[in-house]
């Protein structure tokens, strides 16, 4: 099966990492097809990213539509336009956040988020509020590492990031840690090595649940709120959307 990884944002590093998990921990026989859009922030940190990352990662969808793919991820925590993503795709869409949290929810009865920039603590909430997991969560604690300095974490940053996790644990009650950046896929074995409880990395939990929705035969369904945009005309930078 091939899978479509996007990295919502224009950091080729980050992109290449990210890929680099997903092959680790994607079946025999899938494919890891990983693009990141042409336009847009070199890495999501706030709203305004956000906004201007959801709409390029649009043509990212079209495209992989186009060559037929299998199943989509979205590879960015905020999971951004992902409703849209699937109004475009017949293919499954995953976003990583909504992945984490379902995988999370089945091995523990709690867990926390540990993410990068405190700026970024309403939209983990937010997050969990939309997908109904808000009551599983014991609580959000952020890093305080910005997302482009995951691409080659410090000593100093990773200790940083072991100590919010440990903390969600002894004083929060977690019993299991959900990372809230793609960008810290790598990290999950390091991390074990020092928690006492399962560690879940979105990346690697939305290929597995990509794989089993192929395998399952499931695609997007195309009625009622997923149903295809409405055909109309586009102008602009967004013209090339126009029917």
């Amino acid at each position: 099966m091939k899978i479509n990884l996007i990295n919502p944002n224009t950091c080729q590093g980050m992109t290449d990492k990210i890929a680099t998990s997903a092959a680790a921990i994607c079946a025999p026989g899938s494919e890891i097809i990983a693009q990141s859009p042409e336009h847009g922030p070199l890495s999501i940190e706030c709203a305004f990213d956000e906004a201007l990352a959801g709409a390029a990662v649009l043509d990212c969808i079209a495209k992989g539509e186009q060559i037929g793919v299998d199943a989509h991820i979205i590879a960015c925590f905020g999971d951004p336009a992902i409703d849209a993503c699937r109004e475009l795709a017949s293919a499954p869409v995953i976003g990583i956040a909504g992945a984490a949290f379902q995988l999370a929810s089945l091995v523990a009865s709690r867990f926390s988020v540990v993410t990068t920039l405190s700026r970024t603590l309403p939209a983990s909430h937010h997050l969990l509020q939309r997908y109904g997991y808000q009551h599983v969560c014991a609580s959000v604690r952020a890093s305080d590492i910005a997302v482009l300095d995951l691409e080659a974490v410090s000593e100093d940053s990773l200790q940083g990031l072991l100590s919010e996790c440990q903390q969600a644990v002894e004083h929060d009650g977690a019993e299991a840690i959900v990372l809230g950046c793609a960008g810290m896929s790598d990290l999950v074995s390091r991390l074990q090595q020092h928690l006492s409880v399962p560690v879940i990395d979105g990346v690697a939990a939305a290929v597995k649940l990509a794989e089993s929705l192929v395998q399952l035969g499931l695609k997007t369904a195309k009625t009622g709120n997923y149903a295809a945009p409405l055909p109309k005309q586009y102008i602009g930078r967004y013209q090339h959307w126009s029917q």
